[in-house]
Order: C-alpha cells, then sequence, then structure tokens
C-alpha cells in the first residue's frame, strides 16, 4: 500500500476513489464507519506529499466526494431550470471544483505545515479538515452540503453534536481516522494507545446521547404536516393554480393537528394576489378546531421587494417569518452575474433578505422557530431563536431536485439541527421527505417521496438550551486555528535549525 500511495498518479486516482466513495456515508445510503476509512486514505497520502501534490490529492478527493454526492445540481439546472445540457453539465462541473478546493486547501495546508511525526499529523489533521470545511460553510453565503458531520448522525459521535455541532463532529470524525492511520501503521505503543482513543472516543459519544439536554415544554400536540406533490414542472403553471391550492385546501380539511404545516411556496403566487376567500375559509377552518397553519407563499410589499415567507393563519393571531439566508442564484443573483437568469428558468430569482434576528412564532401553545428550505443547513442560524423556541419546523420545496441524492441529504442534515438543539424538527415539503425526527435525531415518522399525503404525529415541545446553542461553532473553530497556529511555529522552527 505504501509503495502504492508514492505514486503520484496511483495516489490521485486512489484520492479521486475515496472521495466518491465517501458519498455512500451520507443519505441514503448512510454507512457512517466508511468515512474513518477514506479520510485515513487520504492522510496516508498527504503525508508524504509535497504541499502542492498534496493540494491537488485534496482537489481530486473533493471532486469525487461532490461530484457524486451533489450530482443533484445537473438535475436543478437541467431538469427544472430548462438549462441546455452541456452548459448545466458545466455548470455543476464548476460548482463541484469550486467546493472541492477546500479539502484541497487542508491537505496544502497540512503537507506545509506537517513534514514529519505521525503525532503531529494526527492533530494538524483535524484542525485542517474541519477549518477549512467551516470555511466552505461560510464564504460566500456558504454551502455547508456534505460536511463530513452529518454523515455521523447515526454513529456514536453524533453524541456530541449537542456540545459542538456538526463541525465538532466533523473534527472528531476526522480525529478517529487519524487515530485509524496510527493504528495500523505507528508503533506498537502508540497502536495500543490510539486504539485505546478510539474507544474511549466512542465511548464519550455513546454516553453523550444519554444526556436530556433539554426538558419538555407545554403538553405533547397533534401535528399534520402536507405533502401537495406538485411536480416541479407544473408548480407554477397558471393552469394548475387552481388544483394546487384545492388540494392543500382538502388536506387543511382532513388533517386533525393543532399545528398544520404546508410547504415552501405551497400557495405558488403572491400573497397580494390570492383569493382573500381562500384564505378566509383556511383561517375558519383552522379556527374552529383551535389550529393554527403555517403556510408557504411569497410576499411582495409596498416597495415591490420580495420575500420567500411563511404566514400563520388560524386560532392564534396572524404572523410571518421571512427567509434570511437566500441560495444564489436561486433567490438572488450576485452582482456581475444577472446574465445567467437568462439562461435558465428559474421563478421568483430576486427575492430580499428577511430579519437578520427573526423571532419564533407563538402558534399552537408553543414557540415556534420556522426555516425555510436550505436555512437548516446552517447550524448557527437555526439558533438565532434559541433557547426561546420550543420546536423547530422546516419547509422545503426540493422537487427542484427530483429523484436524486439532495432529498435525503436534506433530511439528514434536519436530523443534525434537531440534535444539536435538543428540539423536535418537522419538515414539511412539497414532493417529499415529509418526516418528524425527534430530539435525539431519529426519524419518527415520514411520507414517502412523490406521494401526496398528510404525516400526522404528536409532537413535544423542549425548553433549554444545549452547549452548542450557547457557544455555538465558536469552541471547534477556535481549537482549530490555534492547532494549526501551533503546528506552524513549529514547523518555523525546524525550517530555521
Amino acid at each position: 500500500m505504501k509503495a502504492f500511495l508514492q505514486s503520484p498518479r496511483a495516489a490521485i486516482a486512489a484520492a479521486l476513489v475515496a472521495g466518491a466513495l465517501t458519498v455512500a456515508a451520507f443519505a441514503p445510503l448512510a454507512v457512517f464507519p466508511l468515512p474513518f476509512l477514506t479520510l485515513a486514505g487520504l492522510l496516508l497520502i498527504w503525508r508524504r506529499a509535497a504541499p502542492a501534490q498534496a493540494f491537488w490529492a485534496g482537489f481530486v478527493f473533493g471532486a469525487g466526494l461532490f461530484g457524486a454526492g451533489a450530482s443533484w445540481v445537473y438535475v436543478s439546472l437541467h431538469d427544472f431550470g430548462m438549462m441546455p445540457a452541456p452548459l448545466a453539465a458545466i455548470g455543476t462541473l464548476a460548482y463541484c471544483a469550486i467546493l472541492a478546493l477546500y479539502p484541497a486547501a487542508a491537505g496544502w495546508c497540512l503537507a506545509r505545515l506537517v513534514r514529519a511525526p505521525l503525532a503531529s499529523s494526527l492533530i494538524a489533521f483535524p484542525a485542517a479538515w474541519t477549518l477549512f470545511e467551516w470555511l466552505r460553510g461560510w464564504v460566500f453565503t456558504g454551502v455547508p452540503w456534505l460536511a463530513l458531520g452529518y454523515s455521523q448522525v447515526d454513529s456514536p459521535l453524533a453524541g456530541f453534536a449537542p456540545v459542538v455541532g456538526v463541525y465538532g463532529v466533523s473534527f472528531a470524525t476526522a480525529l478517529c481516522a487519524g487515530l485509524l492511520v496510527v493504528v495500523t501503521s505507528g508503533s506498537p505503543k502508540a497502536r495500543v494507545a490510539s486504539g485505546v482513543a478510539l474507544a474511549v472516543a466512542f465511548g464519550l459519544g455513546q454516553l453523550a446521547k444519554q444526556i436530556d439536554w433539554t426538558s419538555p415544554q407545554g403538553a405533547p400536540l397533534k401535528v399534520a404536516l402536507l405533502q401537495g406533490n406538485i411536480p416541479q414542472d407544473l408548480k407554477f403553471k397558471a393552469d394548475r393554480y387552481a388544483m394546487t391550492l384545492s388540494i392543500y385546501k382538502r388536506l387543511i380539511e382532513a388533517s386533525k393537528g393543532r399545528l398544520i404545516v404546508l410547504p415552501e411556496t405551497a400557495i405558488p403566487r403572491f400573497l397580494d394576489a390570492v383569493d382573500p376567500s381562500y384564505l378566509r375559509d383556511i383561517e375558519r377552518i383552522a379556527a374552529e378546531r383551535r389550529a393554527d397553519v403555517l403556510i408557504g407563499v411569497p410576499i411582495r410589499d409596498s416597495e415591490g421587494r420580495y420575500f420567500n415567507s411563511v404566514i400563520s393563519v388560524g386560532a392564534s393571531p396572524s404572523q410571518r417569518y421571512d427567509k434570511s439566508h437566500l441560495v444564489p442564484f436561486g433567490e438572488f443573483v450576485p452582482a456581475g452575474f444577472g446574465w445567467i437568469v437568462k439562461t435558465f428558468a428559474i421563478p421568483l430569482s430576486d427575492f430580499s433578505l428577511g430579519p437578520e434576528n427573526p423571532k419564533p412564532l407563538a402558534l399552537a401553545g408553543q414557540l415556534v422557530a420556522p426555516n425555510i428550505c436550505w436555512e437548516d443547513a446552517f447550524g448557527e442560524e437555526i439558533i438565532r431563536q434559541l433557547p426561546e423556541a420550543t420546536l423547530l419546523v422546516n419547509v422545503s420545496n426540493v422537487a427542484w431536485f427530483g429523484d436524486s441524492l439532495a432529498p435525503a441529504q436534506h433530511l439528514q442534515i434536519a436530523r443534525a439541527r434537531a440534535l444539536e438543539t435538543a428540539r423536535m424538527h418537522l419538515t414539511a415539503t412539497n414532493t417529499g421527505i415529509t418526516a418528524a425526527i425527534d430530539r435525539d435525531g431519529t426519524v419518527r415518522a415520514r411520507l414517502p417521496q412523490f406521494a401526496e399525503g398528510r404525516l400526522e404525529v404528536t409532537a413535544q415541545g423542549y425548553a433549554g438550551a444545549t452547549p452548542y446553542v450557547r457557544w455555538r461553532d465558536w469552541p471547534v473553530v477556535v481549537l482549530s486555528l490555534i492547532v494549526l497556529g501551533y503546528a506552524a511555529l513549529v514547523a518555523r522552527r525546524r525550517r530555521s535549525r
């Protein structure tokens, strides 16, 4: 194996395969032990490489990971955005190549700073990986999709999520991969010590899972999550509008929940253009049952600004939440890229930002923290409404990605948010996956994809704050910076000798 990895071409090929295989660690396959093996292989490559070679090994690892794991970008651009196939393929490749720069930078950093003992690599590897993964989730509004920690929602390491968040779990995963390298290639004493450290890491994670970070708030309530299953290519067609409204009204009438949740843009028309009698009928139905209905609907104000929003009608006073983390090119166009919107069909691609610090909505006896679509991929943004909020609710329209990996990956991300906050997370989607997630990250119930239906479950609100809610991502980011700073200092001293 060592001789094989010493060949530059073989090392690049191995990194590409390892990256692609890592996708199987994420939903829907969710083989959570896999990253320990693939990252261990990547670390072996990086330790034997010069900085430039480590950069390219990290890049092809990222190309394999994102090329396979984010292939749904092509589906969105071509199948539903009507972009010509060659242009959609180029756009997808460019997107994956940009994301691959982050593991490439991590490889360069590690090779530049750590040129000797395996023990130094063992500490610097998770720090470099996690720091650049965190940067990927922040730079240019961020793309945190396929962060390593998401692959561990079913593993013992998930117990660390309420303490240090998903990036802390990424750090722990990369650390375990490094320990695995020592177990297989270190000295006898180092092998034993690393084996013990691995057992301790998994043991501590499993013990942390037993901690009740939050306590029940209020009585359990019945919730209905509605899935209209409106095909994306028909969703915004004028001749389909009446049928869409009829579907959701029928589902609302059949629901028995005190809180009824419709997906993102369930009403595919600006709120001021919706027949007021339709909303009054829904409000009347809900009020008679002492229920509240959350409806996804775009809103435009008197100044001509657009918002991707949810509104509530029913027994409680009407309230509103506006999405504040918009999707680049999908919901807003970065300066200088207006020409791209003319190339493919994206309705409502000029939204404005909602409030930076939204307040939870008082509905059905709970304080509900709504979030829209991929907002729940950003842990620090979800906790803006905590610890006041007692229940998390996501509304999405992942019909944009068809029958791809994206819906299952999105559900896995939602499970991580439930773990970090120790709160139930309810997800209502247009075509799936609509689900109810308990505070320990387990999926209590879900609807099948591409089927109309309503998911009725009993939900429990929770009060309290996990360590992650209080400290956010800063502990793991600061730790990574300290470790890499120390590694840089040591490397500088070695070069000066």
